[in-house]
């Protein structure tokens, strides 16, 4: 069932999708971002599809625990409906809100945790030879469990060598001085990865103080001040709300120059945010709960969407025809069927059987945001480790399982890369990513 609208931005919408029955593996909830890739004139189509085209890229590329995941990309074939023919239909993992939501309330409690989360993703995404280039608030996401996952890669790009090229727009404020009045080549212009690595200093100076860092009550004005402090005619002034081991952060992110900006990796900023956010623990808060189930009317098998909303007539249409499945596994047996980046648990031997699978932590696999049913009633007989060996960092790659609820009670570990049977007298309740086992 296609819902209600999740949010909306300059190039696209985004709305909640629902499958009428849920399958093995597969996800029973979705958002659908829908790119509309196919109505206007053309040069904004020429830029909408380079937009959309970018987006798919990466996601489908880079499979990693910190950024959202794509299940399909679409393209509406309806003439009868311009608003939607030709549009692209990404259809991806389903977060509970933004980091800008969150800021709507003010500082967060669980801002250093968050922003640590965020690094993570810039360096699996920087490992990975991409640069996200439009990092904030609004493409931060976060998912029911609380935890952050970096999302809309709609200006991302791929590194040739030292520099990658990006399309001519930019989100001012988390923008470098270098880069506010860069010249604009037929290929967009060029980036780097420092370029994210400002955009986090300014994202840690507004999650912590609720401010920006730069002076001004206009973009523009705050543009001006950007270029003064470039020149060096003035000085980076932080709030003094920043806490203290996060003040050297923060500076090194916003050096005036690229060259000073580049020492500072997006790996070696993780081991010191994670150690940053290690200083001030918050009072634990249970996770937000998971949006409730809306029991779906009986369907055949493959008639997977029930007409939502009228602009969307046409998007339900076409999942109810079956070419729209939510998942990119289809006609795998075995392991085959764990996606890349995911630990999964099998009901039978050698991958076999039932299949649950997660690419965070599962905190509660029968109660919590990501259930995995079967297991209350039988023990796993197999595990697929498919997560990433990103040896030089600190990610998380092994897995290890608990008995209990809540991470408790360890049972066993299960080493990246790692496909092998269980006992299946044991019956782990929740499992946890570790650096080793």
């Amino acid at each position: 069932m296609v819902g209600h609208l999740l949010g909306a931005g300059a190039f696209g919408s985004v709305y909640a999708a629902l499958r009428a029955e849920p399958e093995p593996g597969l996800p029973g909830r979705a958002a659908l971002k829908v790119l509309p890739t196919g109505t206007r004139t053309p040069r904004q189509l020429r830029h909408l599809r380079e937009l959309a085209e970018r987006e798919t890229e990466v996601l489908r590329r880079v499979r990693t625990p910190r950024l959202i995941r794509l299940y399909e990309v679409l393209m509406v074939d309806d003439p009868g409906r311009p608003e939607l023919d030709g549009a692209t239909v990404l259809v991806l993992e389903e977060a509970a809100g933004s980091l800008d939501t969150l800021l709507a309330d003010g500082v967060p409690r669980t801002g250093p945790a968050l922003l640590a989360q965020v690094c993570e993703g810039l360096d699996q995404l920087h490992r990975a030879g991409w640069v996200h280039g439009d990092l904030k608030p609004g493409n931060v996401l976060l998912m029911a469990d609380g935890t952050a996952r970096l999302g809309d890669f709609n200006m991302a790009a791929e590194l040739e060598g030292t520099h990658a090229y990006s399309p001519a727009f930019a989100t001012p404020d988390y923008t470098p001085p270098d880069l506010l009045w860069s010249e604009v080549g037929e290929r967009g212009t060029k980036i780097r990865p420092t370029a994210d690595i400002w955009a986090f200093g300014v994202l840690a100076h507004v999650v912590l103080t609720g401010a920006l860092p730069l002076p001004g009550g206009t973009p523009a004005a705050r543009r001006d001040a950007a270029l003064r402090y470039a020149r060096g005619e003035e000085e980076l002034r932080l709030s003094p709300e920043l806490p203290e081991h996060w003040r050297d952060i923060v500076r090194d992110c916003l050096a005036r120059r690229h060259e000073d900006r580049a020492a500072h990796t997006a790996a070696s900023l993780l081991r010191r945010a994670e150690a940053a956010a290690a200083e001030r623990v918050p009072a634990a808060s249970p996770p937000a709960p998971p949006a409730p189930r809306v029991p779906p009317p009986p369907r055949r098998r493959r008639a997977l969407i029930a007409a939502g909303t009228a602009a969307l007539a046409g998007l339900g249409a076409l999942w109810a025809s079956g070419l729209f499945h939510l998942g990119d596994t289809a006609g795998a047996s075995g392991y085959d069927r764990c996606w890349r980046g995911a630990v999964c648990f099998f009901s039978e031997e050698d991958g076999r059987g039932e299949m649950c699978s997660w690419v965070d932590g599962g905190a509660d696999w029968i109660e919590g945001p990501a259930p995995c049913p079967w297991t209350a009633r039988s023990a796993p007989r197999s595990v697929f480790n498919n997560g990433f060996d990103l040896t030089e960092g600190a990610s998380k790659v092994d897995v290890v399982y608990f008995g209990r609820a809540a991470q408790q009670g360890l049972l066993g570990c299960v080493k990246v890369g790692t496909r092998t049977d269980l006992s299946g007298t044991v019956r782990p309740r929740s499992h946890a990513w570790v650096p080793n086992c």
